[in-house]
């Protein structure tokens, strides 16, 4: 029993990591608008069908279609900025409204022409399986959290050093302020959506060569986001890669203790605690970065 629970704690790490790349998205431009994109996880899935075509149309490794993904996804992201821009009243609201509208509307176009197969890597090397000692992982899943940990730390460094990531956590911080002191909101507003553009790109990468895609769970990525968010407290990156690792432990050993059918409801049951106890999140107001 104990191998199985080190096991499945060493599944839930790695896809972990992989939540943290799909919810930071979601925290950078909450972060700097104070919106939440409700399409973001459909984002990720349209990543993830960039690979599925890369790998089967032209026989190439998925991580081959980083650059289509890049393209696709974050115009694809500038687009739904101006959409939000172009919002003058009830901004939080109207935003949600419509950034739901285009999830459904990105799912529905996926589903007609992707059909609602089940889609994964069929990469021999991807699905090859590694082993540190007791503990077995398929080498995807290896590529995925180290690719996931660079994305963090450069998004962190970015953040603190790079003069457009101050400027984020300055408009994030007072929006009126930050523009009182040369800054353009608008322009930080739309740097934040391209670059959750671009991490959604490499999380939906990450997940088509890792685990199994299909039009419906865009917005269940959405939903995950925002939980790992909840958990660590807006604005904090070791946070969020702290309440993914968390989120991800917790479902892993709810499949592995007790069943399958149950992993969706110990995320949300996990999300509603710390909601009520814990309403900054893991970390506080204090720890909070960008």
């Amino acid at each position: 029993m104990f191998e199985l629970v080190l096991q499945a704690v060493f599944s839930g790490v790695l896809v972990g990591s992989v939540y943290a790349l799909v919810a930071l998205g979601l925290a950078v431009t909450f972060g700097a608008m104070r919106i939440i994109n409700l399409a973001h996880g459909e984002l990720v899935l349209l990543a993830a069908y960039m690979a599925h075509v890369v790998e089967n149309r032209f026989g190439q490794n998925p991580w081959a279609a980083i650059p289509l993904a890049l393209v696709v996804v974050v115009s694809l992201s500038w687009v739904v900025f101006k959409a939000i821009d172009r919002i003058r009243e009830h901004r939080e609201l109207n935003s949600l409204i419509l950034t739901f509208a285009v999830g459904i509307v990105l799912t529905n176009a996926i589903l007609l022409i992707f059909a609602s197969d089940v889609r994964s890597t069929s990469s021999p090397t991807l699905q090859d399986a590694i082993s540190f000692g007791d503990l077995f992982a398929m080498k995807g899943e290896i590529v995925a959290f180290c690719v996931s940990l660079v994305l963090m730390a450069v998004l962190w460094w970015w953040l603190k050093k790079s003069w457009y990531g101050r400027a984020v956590r300055a408009v994030s911080s007072d929006r009126a302020a930050a523009a009182l002191m040369g800054i353009d909101p608008a322009r930080i507003e739309t740097v934040s959506f391209l670059v959750a553009g671009a991490l959604a790109s490499f999380a939906g990468i990450a997940l088509y060569t890792m685990s199994v895609v299909q039009p419906a769970v865009g917005h269940a990525f959405t939903v995950k986001a925002f939980i790992v968010t909840v958990l660590a407290g807006v604005g904090s990156i070791p946070g969020v890669f702290l309440g993914a690792i968390l989120l991800g432990v917790t479902e892993a050993l709810t499949v592995t203790l007790a069943s399958s059918a149950l992993q969706e409801l110990a995320g949300m049951v996990l999300f509603l605690l710390v909601l009520f106890f814990l309403p900054n999140g893991l970390f506080g107001a204090r720890a909070r970065r960008g």
